[in-house]
């Protein structure tokens, strides 16, 4: 039996959700309608902030890929010009709160990044003091609110897009399992939250500590609690490099047959790829971007910059997009709050995205399964930001 929590798998799983350990909150508002006033008909000042410098291992590519995500967006505007300068942060919340402020004074009138939570948060305060707004490459939502909205893709969207299409496939009545962990929690909240929005209903909740034997422990309640409490699924916040190969191997093994209960995972299934040959995957629904979108991008980036985007570079292609889009009207408060969260939204290099009044954002989704160890997208990712998908 493979070993699930490894140190350095462990650590893999709590980054996903960034620094959701810390307590963090999000910076003093300056109101959904704030920001600086621009010149449509000059370039546009706008603040690269990228973890370049950091100590931490792949940081110096992630910057690159951003910065090289971020030109290339602003080669694809048509007729827009952006004067784009970019200060690096090395990770670090009181050198990303300095690049913030001597961005501001250089002229920035919006910034993009960081991308930690606490830089960017620490980023949005010093931002907020100048009524700057910032479009971070956070998924940390507890950092979003006031001048700072987030890029990252979030658990709370994810949870919306799948909850409201397990209710409209019968599959609506769910059993949440989750790890004890930070991550865990806030994947259960953001189901729970989720499935009141959309129609679902959560049947009840199994945790488990993050050991192998803790996961193998909390198989038979999970079974029986399926069982007691009606549950037509079973959402799951595992990750594919934490307890997820574990219990979707045990389960079935258990008798929860996911022919009848299906499965739901909050995180990719597809990543890595030999995720695929597992067994107990196939079948199982989870929500990944736009797959044509997402493949149009990288291919364009690799053929332009001779190698693959980092997995989260094309937020600052989107946030160049973005920025892009609200310029073109040609209105002098373009990159105020009240703008940036227009709800018909933009299109990204992974499909639509829009960003919400309390700083989150919503970003179209395609729901896929696992078949015969292939990806296939069984609900489109919408097109708009209406309809069932939200």
């Amino acid at each position: 039996m493979f070993a699930v929590f490894k140190p350095a798998r462990k650590a893999a799983l709590a980054a996903i959700f960034a620094v959701s350990s810390i307590a963090l909150s999000a910076c003093d508002p300056i109101g959904t309608g704030g920001g600086p006033t621009i010149n449509t008909s000059k370039p546009v000042p706008v603040a690269l902030l990228v973890p370049r410098g950091s100590a931490q291992q792949g940081d110096a590519v992630l910057a690159q890929s951003l910065e090289n995500a971020a030109r290339l967006a602003i080669a694809d505007l048509q007729g827009i010009q952006i004067d784009l300068k970019v200060y690096d942060t090395a990770g670090n919340p009181a050198t990303a709160a300095a690049a913030a402020t001597q961005a501001i004074s250089d002229g920035a009138r919006i910034i993009l990044g960081p991308v930690y939570a606490e830089a960017a948060n620490a980023a949005g305060v010093a931002a907020a003091k100048r009524n700057v707004n910032v479009l971070a490459f956070s998924n940390n939502s507890a950092i979003a609110g006031g001048n700072v909205f987030i890029l990252g893709a979030t658990f709370d969207n994810t949870a919306r897009r799948l909850t409201s299409y397990a209710a409209r496939q019968g599959k609506g009545n769910m059993l949440v399992v989750s790890g004890d962990d930070a991550a865990g929690q806030a994947g259960r909240a953001s189901i729970q939250n989720a499935a009141a929005a959309t129609g679902a209903n959560v049947v009840g909740n199994v945790s488990y500590e993050l050991s192998q034997q803790s996961v193998i422990n909390s198989v038979q309640t999970i079974r029986d609690s399926a069982a007691s409490k009606g549950a037509t699924s079973i959402f799951m916040t595992a990750t594919t490099a934490g307890a997820l190969p574990l219990l979707t191997q045990l389960l079935p093994e258990a008798g929860l047959d996911p022919a009848t209960t299906q499965y739901i995972g909050l995180t990719r299934w597809d990543i890595p790829a030999q995720t695929l040959a597992l067994p107990g995957v196939q079948g199982g629904w989870f929500a990944l971007p736009d797959p044509t979108k997402s493949t149009q991008f990288r291919d364009r980036y690799s053929a332009t910059y001779g190698g693959a985007p980092h997995s989260i570079g094309g937020l600052a292609y989107d946030g160049i997009a973005a920025i892009g889009a609200l310029v073109s009207a040609g209105k002098s408060d373009a990159l105020t709050g009240a703008a940036l969260t227009q709800g018909s939204g933009f299109q990204g290099v992974s499909g639509i995205f829009r960003l919400r009044p309390d700083g989150t954002n919503d970003r179209g989704l395609a729901i896929a399964t696992i078949q015969e160890q292939k990806v296939v997208v069984i609900d489109p990712a919408p097109s708009s930001f209406t309809g069932a998908g939200f």
